[in-house]
């Protein structure tokens, strides 16, 4: 985060995201000011809470894509969850603790994938020495004279250097081996009436306890067990309590929760029968954004410094129809905008992640040369743009339909046409998408 400046982050979104300036400038700003807040002295740190925001927008403008893209640039842990998916305290459903409790599970996720980096040349080393002690088994008689240092010590060294450079090119791969690996049984019952997730941390453990893993002789290729060994190796060389501890106090201060279809749980009615009230889930949400000690499996986590940022397309509420409470726990509140044409012609070109330039990867694994002429692109974000206003306005996405259906007999005939270059220009783009240009009942269909 220190590295990069609030224009820097701007410029990285651009990378993938089409206009929405205002947007980006404010995820820009919230994510600098986390690093800001921790620069400061431990108790005036303390006091200064996370800037979370409300994007307002129609859906496929941008909105979970600056979200996602903002925490890949400062390797945060994010998390995107619907809000609707969770339930009043009383009811059967999801509880909104269990969204700290996903956060603080993609937070170990990755403190330990970076550990495991950390460790990987020793544990491709120890990895090796295990395979290479189950492709070459000692019995009990080679063992008496291993210790002797007798001449089957010197042959048994042979032997497996031979093999040690056999598996380090790759010749053994397809060999089988026997291997031992522990396997956990997991308390069905308990999971068809609640759900793992939603046990109390302290149950988890308990269970943890309970179930003590059981040992199992499987036969399996090089292969495989090599991804079972080195995981194993990896287990004993990190620290778990090291991981859970970086991974709670990355949790805290550097999460990212991303509340999407805010707008669905905005008023003030309440439904009756089996059906949640709205304003039910904001109670219940509000403690989570407010600020307070969620436990975990890994230890407690307190949320007083997690970036909430919530979003939603307010069609038929406002940010006001929320609680007044909630309302002040999300501050900032930005507008996306609609995407016109000339929005859809930027995004098929501009972006890293182009659907141009996926096209053109993914055909030229087959031997087949894509060239999207300037017209053709036009074309294209004509039609989107056109079947977007005389249908369901789904934003960006609308590409997506269009370009599956531009591509689908080019995709299908391309492992026949290896070596060929195939010219995309506005004739074929008219010719393969006329009836959605001209039929918008059809169009409804091909989603």
């Amino acid at each position: 985060m220190q590295e990069l400046t609030p224009k820097q982050i701007v410029e990285e979104l651009d990378k993938y995201i089409i206009g929405q300036n205002a947007a980006k400038r404010m995820a820009a700003i919230a994510i600098r000011n986390r690093w800001r807040r921790l620069q400061l002295p431990t108790e005036l740190r303390e006091d200064i809470g996370p800037s979370n925001i409300i994007m307002m927008g129609p859906t496929g403008v941008g909105k979970t894509e600056i979200a996602r893209r903002l925490a890949q640039l400062v390797n945060a842990p994010f998390l995107k969850v619907e809000a609707t998916k969770y339930t009043e305290v009383g009811y059967h459903g999801r509880d909104v603790e269990s969204i700290v409790r996903d956060l603080v599970e993609l937070a170990v996720h990755m403190v330990r994938t970076e550990q495991t980096e950390v460790v990987r040349t020793e544990a491709d080393r120890l990895t090796e020495e295990r395979l290479l002690d189950l492709l070459l088994p000692a019995t009990d008689y080679d063992r008496h004279d291993l210790d002797a240092g007798s001449e089957t010590a010197e042959r048994r060294r042979r032997n497996r250097e031979k093999f040690r450079n056999q598996l380090r090119a790759g010749e053994l791969e397809d060999r089988n081996v026997e291997l031992k690996i522990d396997t956990k049984a997991t308390p069905i019952g308990v999971m068809a009436t609640f759900g793992f997730d939603q046990i109390d941390p302290e149950m988890q453990n308990f269970f943890d306890r309970l179930m003590p893993s059981q040992p199992k002789q499987r036969l399996m290729p090089v292969r495989e067990a090599r991804k079972i060994v080195f995981e194993e190796q990896c287990d004993k060389l990190i620290d778990r309590e090291k991981v859970q501890e970086l991974a709670l106090r990355r949790a805290e201060n550097t999460g990212i929760i991303f509340l999407d279809e805010i707008d669905k749980i905005a008023g003030t009615d309440y439904r009756h029968g089996p059906d949640v009230s709205r304003q039910g889930v904001q109670r219940d949400l509000l403690p989570i954004i407010e600020g307070c000690t969620v436990n975990t499996r890994y230890g407690p986590v307190r949320t007083d410094h997690v970036l909430f940022i919530a979003a939603g397309a307010f069609h038929g509420t406002k940010p006001s129809d929320l609680m007044p409470e909630l309302q002040g726990r999300l501050p900032i509140r930005v507008n996306l905008d609609d995407l016109n044409r000339d929005d859809f012609v930027r995004i098929l070109t501009e972006p890293k992640n182009a659907l141009t330039k996926q096209q053109t990867a993914l055909l030229a694994t087959e031997g087949v040369l894509l060239d999207f002429r300037p017209d053709a692109i036009t074309a294209l974000a004509d039609i989107a743009w056109r079947v977007n206003q005389s249908t369901e306005n789904i934003g960006a996405r609308r590409l997506m339909t269009v370009m599956e259906t531009l591509m689908e007999q080019i995709s299908f005939d391309a492992p026949a046409r290896r070596g060929e270059t195939l010219v995309i220009d506005e004739a074929y783009v008219h010719e393969r998408l006329a009836d959605i240009a001209k039929d918008s009942d059809l169009s409804r269909f091909i989603l």
